[in-house]
């Protein structure tokens, strides 16, 4: 299935977003002022490009400018959206921004999204920045692991080589004339993905132009060699990298089109990163930004000297030129159509260029340039939001005119499917087209169709890497005769309905298995030979009959073998049941998974739907599988208490172990009877986001006195909202242990937190993800007991990840182990760990 995707470009420190438009009084009669409402409709507000007088405007000083520029980091959020605002906006570079990872590891500020789940909404967030600052968005296969404290351990936890031939095809593919690297690889960046980024686009900067380096992608594009490659030095807090010496450029100029300077461009395109908390306030004024030279030519007084960024780049462009000056001096703003027949002779010529990466890229802006002059609007959307595979789709096709009476719609192609029409297009009256389509394609991120390691996703197909999403999904080639010329378009095929608050929106289309399986949890704890009930959630997309499983595991026992299930139409969902329970030698982890045979074919997907405001829907199919953990685990206590933070998946953790976990309302900690929970929990960054914790801290202490016992999970050293967090004084600090296999230490091996209910060992730390632990504490008062020691390899011994205290007759608990990532991958000693820790022995002294 033929596909377009649009490539936008998000922001590194303070950046903004909005559009009011009006047009430069020089350049029109006209001033036009268009409100678009929130950034966050506009990521998926309409498939079809703007064509308001501005973005005219903006795109006739483009179709000018023949010069590339590509700007490398390791996450989003680390691109300077301000640079790219002004790069793309002001200079008219086609601008792009590669994110070697789409920031999988860091924290979520607005749900409990984690791992290869939050890469999916930053995804979205960087989509949407793009879409202010005008950039277009690249990734390569790298997985953000997490903190990483060096760019060796990165290098080879992502596997180098692959990593550094994504970012070679990127470049081989864009051809950017500059490359700016966010970070050094001096370190300075802090996090070792940063110096890594930098590291390899170095490599990269010399491999891309070596044909013997990673030939295998010679077959679809050329080597190339940039003129030059920039570090953006930056001054962050404590950390200053420029220097008065550094070429500069002024990027906080005004764009009187626009009628934004690029400061407030960046603070609306870097607030789209709302699961970081980095909202941004709009600056306005000067604001230098500072290049060292790493690679190539340095730059004198621009930028791109020694690149010729104009027409003269090609042959035959000097015509060219000539002809886009007159067009532009010609153009009417109220009558932007009257600019057609020249636009459309100009496509000729650019046409004819042999310049095949440039004709491209020009005919490609001059056909959406058309489109805008004449007021041609259209697009397709389906008629359900989802199909299962092998389904007809039905999709509605509509197209206005507000051209001329000579527009003519040759024909629609769908999946490669062509529909012909050749019929003339009234003017002004939308023209309604339907067609069948079939669903071909699963629509599952292609970075998550098949399994991967820590460090990278596997991509299979070369054509796939560096695009931000599928290049297959669903679309519709327009063809229109114009002014005697056939012209293609291509729209995105979405889901378009209207909502009673939101108005119109547009939604992807999701193309499903036929029966998708959701096993309830994600871990089944066996502490026993008693058997355990797996229910299945199952869902139906289409007509369908067949039967559900689980596959056989040596060592378990599965009743019954299978449920058939018959005549279930489209949205129909039931449950299956299966009873499970451990036989002899049974793994200590098995992997269980659920298979879905209907219609004569085999499925073990499940179905997973992210839903915010700010992203377009997101739906995945994640493998429908289970993990079958055998640990010799004891509880005490069963009533406990929970304060929401950020978001995290524990309480989910300890509903499937058996505790009876309750979410606390304020009006509950401040009038109620605490004395009844075993345990409070506060989830992870709780005293970060809940301002409401500095008036409810009080009732926690007297909770805490009076016998009970509140764990504190780990929060993040800057926004603590008290002062104190404990009912002794210890400070949160930046500092943690990432190395997940590093050595832990025990200093109070008597402590009850590592012997009741369960006796702690060196072997509950083992099989741990991601890293032991995030923002320990120091300067801790000798009422507490630090009770592990642990580092990451070449670092002095640090002993606050884990803190208890007695206080009254209770005990207060203060963990920065990253409890919140190992419950949810069932590691078994972080488990037995945390229940120690929820478990206050009766009537024993408690340190």
């Amino acid at each position: 299935m033929k596909v377009t995707f649009g490539l936008p470009s998000p922001a590194f420190v303070f950046y903004t977003l909005s559009f009011n438009i009006f047009v430069d009084m020089n350049r029109f009669k006209l001033a036009a002022a268009v409100l678009l409402a929130s950034v966050s409709k506009l990521t998926f507000a309409q498939t079809a490009p703007p064509a308001d007088l501005v973005t005219i405007e903006q795109n006739f000083k483009k179709l000018d400018v023949l010069g590339s520029v590509l700007y490398v980091a390791a996450h989003p959020d680390d691109e300077n959206t301000r640079l790219l605002a002004y790069l793309a906006q002001e200079k008219h570079y086609r601008t792009g921004y590669l994110s070697l990872t789409r920031g999988d590891g860091g924290q979520n500020l607005l749900g409990s999204e984690q791992g290869e789940l939050l890469g999916l909404i930053r995804t979205q967030e960087l989509l949407a920045a793009r879409k202010v600052d005008g950039a277009e968005q690249f990734f390569s296969r790298a997985n953000d692991f997490g903190f990483s404290k060096g760019p060796e351990e990165t290098l080879k936890i992502w596997d180098r080589d692959k990593v550094l031939g994504d970012a070679v095809w990127v470049i081989r593919k864009f051809r950017p004339d500059v490359i700016i690297c966010r970070f050094p690889t001096t370190g300075e960046g802090g996090h070792g993905h940063h110096t890594a980024s930098a590291i390899l686009a170095q490599e990269a900067f010399a491999a891309a132009a070596d044909p013997k380096r990673f030939p295998e992608q010679l077959q679809y594009v050329k080597t190339w060699q940039a003129k030059r490659l920039l570090w953006n030095t930056f001054n962050f807090g404590s950390t200053n990298t420029t220097r008065p010496d550094q070429f500069k450029v002024d990027v906080g100029v005004y764009n009187p089109i626009i009628g934004k300077g690029y400061g407030e461009l960046a603070a609306e395109s870097r607030s789209n990163h709302k699961t970081q908390g980095f909202g941004s306030g709009r600056q306005r004024g000067e604001s230098l930004e500072f290049f060292k030279t790493i690679l190539g030519d340095a730059p004198q007084n621009d930028l791109f000297n020694g690149v010729d960024a104009t027409w003269n780049r090609v042959k035959g462009g000097e015509a060219i030129v000539a002809e886009i000056a007159t067009i532009r001096k010609n153009f009417d703003a109220d009558k932007p159509y009257s600019s057609v027949p020249a636009l459309v002779k100009l496509l000729d010529e650019v046409e004819k260029i042999p310049d095949t990466y440039w004709r491209t890229q020009k005919v490609k802006e001059l056909n959406n340039l058309i489109a805008a002059c004449a007021g041609l609007w259209f697009e397709s959307y389906a008629a359900e939001p989802t199909y299962a595979l092998g389904d007809s789709i039905v999709v509605n096709s509509q197209v206005l005119n507000r051209y001329n009476d000579k527009v003519k719609l040759s024909n629609i192609s769908i999946n490669g499917v062509t529909k012909s029409y050749n019929s003339v297009i009234a003017a002004n009256q939308i023209q309604a087209y339907t067609a069948n389509a079939q669903a071909e394609k699963i629509t599952q991120p292609y970075w998550l169709q098949t399994p991967h390691s820590q460090g990278t996703y596997n991509i299979p197909d070369q054509l796939s890497v560096g695009n931000p999403e599928n290049p297959d999904l669903p679309t519709a080639d327009f063809e229109f005769i114009i002014e005697g010329k056939a012209i293609h378009f291509e729209r995105r095929l979405v889901y378009k309905y209207v909502d009673a608050v939101r108005g119109e929106v547009y939604q992807p289309l999701v193309i499903t298995p036929q029966v998708t399986a959701n096993i309830e949890n994600k871990d089944y704890i066996f502490n026993s030979t008693a058997a355990q009930t797996i229910q299945i959630n199952l869902k139906s997309f289409t007509k369908a009959s067949g039967s559900i499983s689980l596959k056989p595991m040596d060592g378990w026992k599965i009743v019954p073998e299978q449920y058939a299930f018959t005549d279930k139409n489209k949205g129909d969902e039931w449950i299956a049941s299966f009873s499970i329970s451990p036989a002899d030698n049974q793994p200590k982890l098995t992997t269980l998974e659920a298979v879905v045979t209907v219609n004569g074919k085999q499925f073990s997907l499940g179905i997973q739907n992210i839903r915010y405001d700010h992203v377009p829907n997101i739906t995945l199919f994640p493998p429908a599988q289970a993990k079958l953990i055998d640990v010799d685990l004891k509880i005490a206590g069963k009533k406990i208490g929970y304060i929401p933070g950020a978001g995290d998946l524990v309480p989910d953790a300890l509903k499937q172990v058996g505790y009876d976990v309750h979410q606390l309302t304020e009006n509950e900690i401040l009038n109620g009877d605490l004395s009844g929970y075993d345990a409070i929990i506060t989830g992870v960054r709780a005293w970060n986001v809940n301002d409401r914790l500095a008036f409810e801290r009080p009732k926690l202490m007297d909770y805490v006195k009076n016998g009970g016992n509140l764990v504190v999970q780990y929060n993040n050293n800057a926004g603590i909202v008290t002062k104190q967090i404990g009912p002794y004084p210890f400070r949160v600090v930046n500092q943690r242990v990432t190395d997940e296999d590093a050595k832990v230490t025990v200093l109070d091996q008597l402590n009850p937190v590592l012997n009741y209910p369960n006796k702690i060992t060196q072997d509950d730390f083992n099989g741990w993800i991601q890293e032991r632990g995030l923002y320990f504490v120091g300067d801790i008062d000798p009422k507490y007991k630090a009770v592990l020691q642990m580092n990451d390899p070449g670092e002095a011994p640090n002993n606050g990840s884990l803190v208890v205290g007695n206080f009254g007759e209770g005990r207060f608990i203060y963990t920065s182990l990253a409890f919140f990532r190992q419950l949810p991958a069932g590691v078994p000693g972080a488990y037995r760990l945390f229940i120690n820790l929820l478990s206050k022995p009766k009537n024993q002294p408690l340190n």
